[in-house]
């Protein structure tokens, strides 16, 4: 997560990232290096209330709200479901409301996520999206006056 580009900037970093790789092997293990780069889950969070519903895997996500932006923190027991979810919080970590509700998050379309991931994987990597927006929707709602940065 870096703060000083926009989400737009950090979908391109990563558009370039898989561009260098020619096979989906190397794609994969580049997801599943993603997913052990991903600080680790407090246990106390891996509970039903937080784990993100419609994906095969279990996955644990939570999000804290500080100066009007969220932060997001997730684990999955499933490294490339670890992985995907890496992505999405580089992406749209640090960042308001607002952003993350209009993120499109093309980059998914871009590297090839749409095509080459299992039916179940690629719903369960939609149903963490849907999450991460919910919980932007929420601490909108709950902190509706815009923060200046």
């Amino acid at each position: 997560m870096n703060p000083d580009k926009s989400i737009t900037e950090t979908e391109k970093e990563i558009i370039e990232e898989f561009a260098l790789f020619d096979s989906w092997d190397d794609k994969y293990e580049y997801i599943i290096d993603m997913g052990k780069r991903l600080p680790p889950l407090d246990p106390k969070y891996k509970i039903d209330e937080n784990r993100v519903k419609g994906c095969q895997s279990s996955v644990w996500l939570v999000a804290g709200f500080q100066k009007g932006k969220l932060f997001y923190e997730a684990d999955s027991d499933a490294m490339i479901v670890k992985g995907l979810i890496s992505m999405l919080i580089r992406v749209l970590s640090g960042r308001t409301p607002d952003e993350i509700i209009e993120a499109r998050l093309d980059f998914i379309r871009e590297i090839g996520m749409t095509t080459h991931l299992a039916q179940t994987r690629s719903n369960g990597l939609l149903n963490m999206v849907k999450q991460m927006k919910h919980y932007a929707l929420a601490y909108k709602i709950k902190d509706p006056v815009p923060t200046k940065n």
